[in-house]
């Protein structure tokens, strides 16, 4: 399979030490090959998982390995590997010496938002680690090097020889270390418009930004006034946070920038959930004052439940997992018209005026936020999702078990209203989620995004 198996012991040792595992933490190696480098990370942390695609390899690291029980061995591809059940071990600290031929491809599977990652330490071909680590302007700047660096601080740690293998490649390597990029360096942006972007600027990278990007909502003058470049500007001129910014000029979302509003005026209520008094969405949450909410849980009609993850932005549980949609009730507004707004709002998704396929009341408590919540749980069409950057980080689909393994696992990974819902949600709901209700939400037509 063309492997070139490390034989520096001194190196395999220090990469191990480069992850700077604790006894809490979970480790995953990626091609752990003949265990040069896993003989090292043994006992350092709670759980150890070797990812191995070779069945030879993995047959003998099973036979290396069983007087180790807190060892996992997955004979998998990792370029296919599903990683949603890892996020129940918290971050994640992953190392691999990665086959050259699929590296990069491993690096954007496991590394692209949201990302169970939390620490990443890969050797790959010297060219490689160059691109990844590249500044404007530079021959190795391109697609991998923007996308990466706007979610990760890469940096290349250690040059290694070819006479660190065997058998000895033609090529040297470099080892690099990712760290996630603090989420207040930046502003929020559309992942998926942000990739769309990126792809079509460098696609033709000799070509000039406006004769490859398409249409814009903007005049490109008015753009590169905005991002302070020329207006013959290329590709490889652009850094990282001016691509952030045109993604953000270029959202059409109307609520892209908005995380909430302070200035909301909510209905508050009394003990009884009747109405008393109106105050904003500041005075509430200041006061603890009891006022009402909608929380919905829309699965796949395979059954899976989309969770969102909170913007950082947001002014209460910033950066958590929640529902797949949820909001407060607007002065006069009823629960119904809520769900139909928050869905809209959220996920871009139109709900017909069926019957939801769940409805449940929860009292308000300190774990809701003193609301008095309606949860609804309904089916949705397979589409595209479109939702606000400024108020969700990212939307993912999981399977049920997955969800109640993660919960039990790390209930601080999620909103407190969520977990409330959830164990609702667990003892009532009327049918096992793998068994969809009738279809009651329709999606828009798929459609690619703006360009």
């Amino acid at each position: 399979m063309g492997q070139n198996f490390l034989q520096d012991d001194d190196l395999a040792r220090w990469m191990a030490d480069s992850l700077q595992a604790g006894p809490e933490d979970t480790i995953i190696e990626i091609g752990p090959g003949l265990g040069a480098v896993t003989k090292h990370l043994i006992g350092r942390s709670r759980r150890l998982i070797l990812v191995e695609k070779d069945a030879r390899l993995a047959a003998s690291l099973r036979e290396n390995c069983r007087e180790h029980p807190s060892i996992e061995i997955i004979e998998a591809d990792a370029v296919s590997l599903d990683l949603r059940p890892f996020f129940q071990y918290g971050p994640l600290k992953v190392l691999g010496n990665l086959p050259y031929s699929v590296g990069t491809t491993i690096m954007a599977e496991w590394l692209t938002t949201p990302s169970p990652v939390g620490h990443a330490v890969f050797m790959l071909q010297k060219e490689v680690c160059e691109r990844v680590t590249a500044s404007p302007r530079s021959g190795d700047y391109g697609q991998l090097t923007v996308r990466l660096q706007a979610r990760w601080q890469a940096s290349i740690v250690r040059h290694v020889p070819p006479d660190s293998f065997h058998p000895r490649p033609a090529v040297d390597s470099a080892i690099v270390s990712l760290q996630p990029r603090n989420r207040h360096e930046l502003p929020v942006f559309d992942e998926h418009l942000f990739s769309h972007l990126v792809r079509l600027g460098f696609s033709q990278r000799r070509k000039q930004l406006k004769n490859v990007l398409g249409q814009l909502p903007k005049p490109w003058p008015e753009l590169c006034e905005a991002l302070k470049v020329t207006e013959s500007a290329r590709a490889e001129e652009l850094s990282v946070a001016q691509w952030i910014e045109l993604t953000r000029l270029s959202d059409p979302h109307p609520l892209h920038d908005t995380p909430q509003s302070a200035g909301e005026i909510f209905d508050v209520v009394n003990d009884q959930n009747q109405v008393v008094s109106q105050a904003t969405r500041a005075e509430v949450h200041a006061r603890a004052l009891k006022h009402r909410a909608v929380h919905i849980f829309a699965f796949t009609p395979s059954g899976e439940l989309l969770l969102q993850k909170r913007s950082h932005l947001k002014d209460t549980c910033p950066s958590l997992w929640d529902s797949s949609a949820a909001g407060h009730l607007d002065a006069g507004e009823s629960y119904e018209a809520a769900v139909t707004r928050e869905l809209h709002e959220e996920l871009g998704l139109k709900p017909s005026a069926s019957t939801p396929v769940f409805q449940a009341r929860l009292d308000a408590c300190p774990e809701t936020g003193w609301e008095f919540v309606e949860l609804y749980a309904v089916t949705i069409s397979p589409s595209r999702i479109r939702f606000p950057a400024a108020e969700i980080e990212a939307v993912r689909a999981f399977p049920i078990d997955m969800v109640a393994a993660w919960t039990a696992a790390r209930p601080q990974d999620f909103a407190p209203g969520f977990l409330r819902c959830w164990h609702e949600w667990q003892a009532l709901a009327p049918a096992p989620a793998h068994e969809p209700a009738p279809e009651n939400v329709r999606l828009p037509e798929t459609s690619p995004p703006p360009s």
